[in-house]
């Protein structure tokens, strides 16, 4: 918020600054141009009324708009600069059934305004009579008005001019009798009015259908004869001066006969929003913290006590360049000073886990870490780059970088919000295991909670959000669980006992004729319990035997050849139907 001395703080009307830093881009023929949003371009039967308005453009920190009958014409708006508003309405209105060019121009502090191609539409015709308008200046009824006035109106829609008349007397036109002041808003009289005297105004709008109905008179009264003020202009900083100091002196030039200065400042042209016709009793008044790199518009109205100067122009100054982005006209480049930060919008934090630090993820001149309760208040919990964070919850990381210009040090900072979620490391309780026919189905019990995921004998995965695992072959199989959220994974191996069910786990086919062959073994020789086939696979998965009930079963051999002393696999089909899977040690 401003700060602003030696004036009448009952007349501020002061508001915080939460305006957005605009910056600047780098100037080129490819530069983003605004398309027009209302109207849009080449539109057909606008209303004569419309609010212009374009798309903002990042980067832009003002905008030129000319308007005319002709591509880049600016016969009825010549250059407006409307600050980083992104619409403006002409206070006259447009003319009807009438093709226009809209010309929205880039402006940059440090660097050449870039001139937009221009857009068109056309107006569509008028349908009704103006209505009335109002007096603006004087106001209704107001006394103590200066003789030396103008008189201002309102802009009346649909109107293409306007009828004047003054008198001394209701309807009269003693003064100015039905003068078509033509397509404007305001009339400066040859003479003086009358001093201590009721004065009557009658304005009367028109169009080409008519004139409007029915108007009735405004009054003022007059004071006694005096001399007004004429104009100030800005000394410091002058009129369109950049890279001004955000916390500059403004002053003005003096005006002999003036008794105070009314100043109005805003952050567009249409806008008083940092000072509101704040009166001052001297040329000039020391200002804390402008905002930066923006332009600012300000209009200095010198008064006494015959009233306030007339038609004094407005001002404007742009501030200089803070945190950016701006333009370096060295390197062509565009600069920002606030750090690069980004952080992902959820952070897991192990409970287990010993070096549980978030770290900055970027090198910055400081750092401020805070919690972030559900009000949106902030806790300060450290200002270095490492924290340790045991609580679920809503957190920020603040990380700046100081700056110094302009003999001062200012901040530039950049904040990432982000929220923790604790996870557990996934312990495996118990795995239990039902048999069922030529299967077995695993159900794995967990130790902790968590959002874990599973597989089944490879910890690359598939994963699946199930704990169940059915219709599993009968051999040894590994179970994984893994925390979703990266906080490790857990295994165990379900080892399958081929022994129990008569497959041995090793034979020596050493010609001693003592375990010379590999074959099912069966406590009870059921029919049930005999093999149907038996396939045996070296470790890169090539069959190399295969044999039946009828069989001695293996001797170690593949096409009549000794195969070396190794682990091999075995897949036994039974008459039961059921199938076995394992594996063997061939020793010699």
């Amino acid at each position: 918020m401003k700060t602003i001395c030696n004036m009448e703080l009952s007349r501020i009307l002061a508001m915080p600054l939460f305006f957005l830093l605009l910056g600047m881009s780098t100037f080129s023929n490819a530069q983003e141009c605004p398309k027009l949003l209302i109207p849009l371009d080449g539109d057909t039967q606008v209303n004569v009324n419309t609010l212009i308005s374009w798309e903002a453009i990042t980067g832009v920190p003002g905008y030129l708009l000319s308007i005319g009958t002709t591509p880049g014409g600016t016969e009825l708006l010549n250059e407006q600069n409307v600050g980083a508003s992104t619409s403006y309405s002409p206070p006259l209105g447009l003319p009807e059934n009438t093709q226009l060019y809209v010309t929205i121009s880039l402006f940059f502090f440090n660097q050449p305004t870039v001139v937009c191609e221009s857009q068109t539409f056309t107006t569509g015709a008028l349908t009704n009579i103006p209505l009335c308008t109002t007096l603006q200046s004087p106001l209704n009824n107001a006394t103590d008005i200066n003789p030396a006035t103008n008189i201002t109106w309102s802009a009346s829609p649909n109107a293409t001019g306007y009828r004047i008349s003054i008198g001394t007397s209701l309807n009269g036109g003693e003064i100015l009798e039905d003068l078509d002041v033509a397509n404007t808003l305001t009339y400066n009289p040859t003479e003086d009015f009358p001093p201590e005297t009721n004065i009557y105004v009658t304005i009367v709008p028109y169009n080409r259908l008519g004139t409007a109905i029915n108007c009735t008179p405004f009054s003022f009264v007059t004071t006694p004869e005096a001399q007004l003020p004429t104009c100030s202009s800005l000394i410091t900083p002058f009129n369109g001066e950049t890279n001004v100091p955000l916390s500059p002196i403004l002053e003005w030039t003096p005006v002999a006969n003036a008794t105070g200065y009314k100043v109005t400042i805003g952050t567009s042209p249409f806008e008083s929003n940092i000072l509101n016709n704040a009166s001052f009793y001297k040329t000039s008044t020391f200002v804390i913290d402008f905002e930066p790199n923006r332009t600012f518009f300000i209009t200095i109205t010198p008064f006494n006590e015959a009233g306030e100067a007339l038609g004094c122009r407005q001002e404007s100054f742009s501030t200089l360049i803070g945190c950016g982005p701006y333009y370096d006209a060295l390197t062509g480049e565009l600069i920002v000073l606030n750090p690069n930060l980004t952080l992902p919008e959820k952070i897991d934090v192990c409970t287990k886990n010993v070096a549980n630090k978030i770290t900055a993820p970027i090198e910055a001149d400081g750092y401020r870490w805070y919690s972030v309760d559900e009000n949106g208040k902030e806790t300060l919990l450290t200002i270095t780059k490492e924290i340790t964070i045991t609580s679920a919850g809503s957190h920020a990381l603040e990380a700046y970088n100081i700056i110094s210009d302009a003999d001062q040090t200012f901040e530039c900072s950049t904040t990432a919000y982000f929220e923790v979620e604790i996870s557990s490391e996934p312990v495996i309780k118990d795995v239990l295991v039902n048999q069922e026919a030529n299967f077995l189905n695993f159900e794995i019990l967990m130790e902790t909670e968590g959002d874990f995921e599973y597989a089944l004998d490879n910890e690359m995965g598939p994963y699946q959000d199930s704990n169940f695992f059915s219709r599993q072959s009968l051999q040894t199989h590994t179970v994984f669980v893994r925390n979703k959220n990266g906080c490790g994974t857990a295994q165990k191996t379900l080892e399958f006992d081929a022994t129990a069910f008569g497959f041995p786990v090793f034979f020596t086919p050493n010609g001693d004729g003592i375990n010379d062959y590999w074959n099912y073994l069966p406590e009870n020789n059921t029919q049930e319990d005999q093999i149907q086939l038996v396939y045996i696979f070296d470790k890169f998965g090539n069959l190399i035997s295969t044999f039946n009930s009828e069989s001695k079963g293996w001797d170690g051999t593949f096409n009549g050849q000794q195969v070396p002393e190794s682990d091999y696999w075995f897949k036994a089909q039974m008459r039961s139907n059921k199938i076995f899977k394992g594996h063997l040690s061939l020793k010699r």
